[in-house]
């Protein structure tokens, strides 16, 4: 069974090299690319101011954070239920660095790099010249974005589940599996009117910026003739 872990973190701000700290972090289990019904989600007390930027950005305040537990108390949880599994995020170096910054200071061996998958990567390598944040893509592929009017990493994760299956070809949906206990962990996927595969035609400021692209590359195929 192909298992892999796709999440997110929320941070004070955008480098842990200067004493940035998670506050949120949020994963969801994927069988073979699919979400199970497996969540793990947990805020963090950053030991630390949250400076106003960031609060506009995903809503948390100090205060909402006192009681919570330190990353050191959540952390054996968290490395358990990532196991061994390759580790999704969009933009995962960002991820990645905040994790391994907090592992750092525990005194904890890194995320190794091999396990990571970068959905703006993938994201970046199938729209070129394109806007591939999160909400772009939602956008693009007709997912709901109503709820998320501040970042928050478990909704993210849920966002991105949708986005990572677009991006990866898609998988059958409204398929429920039994038989094992592993299987029947998985929740059911209907695909909504919503979502019914739809023709995506590019904007002319898309095709303009794919017509740059293409210029600055040597001796594009898509220029030269049959």
């Amino acid at each position: 069974m192909s298992r892999s872990i796709l999440f997110d973190t929320e941070t004070t701000g955008l480098d842990p090299a200067t004493g940035d700290r998670i506050i949120e972090i949020a994963a969801i289990e994927l069988l073979r690319d699919l979400p199970t019904a497996r969540v793990f989600h947990r805020l963090v007390d950053p030991e630390r101011d949250i400076p106003d930027e960031a609060t506009r950005i995903h809503g948390f305040t100090r205060g909402d954070l006192t009681g919570k537990p330190r990353f050191a108390e959540i952390v054996d949880e968290m490395l358990e239920f990532f196991g061994d599994s390759p580790l999704i995020a969009h933009n995962a170096a960002f991820d990645f660095g905040f994790v391994n910054a907090e592992l750092k200071r525990l005194a904890l061996p890194n995320l190794d790099p091999a396990r990571m998958i970068d959905t703006l990567a993938l994201a970046k390598a199938r729209f070129p010249g394109m806007p591939n944040s999160l909400n772009a893509l939602c956008t693009r592929f007709g997912i709901d974005l109503s709820e998320r009017t501040t970042h928050n990493a478990l909704l993210d994760c849920r966002l991105l589940a949708d986005v990572y299956v677009e991006l990866t070809g898609g998988r059958q949906r409204g398929l429920v599996l039994s038989g094992s206990s592993q299987l029947e962990q998985f929740v059911t996927y209907a695909m909504p009117a919503s979502r019914l595969p739809r023709l995506i035609v590019p904007s002319a400021a898309q095709l303009a910026a794919h017509a740059a692209l293409v210029m600055r590359l040597k001796d594009p195929v898509w220029t030269q003739s049959a």
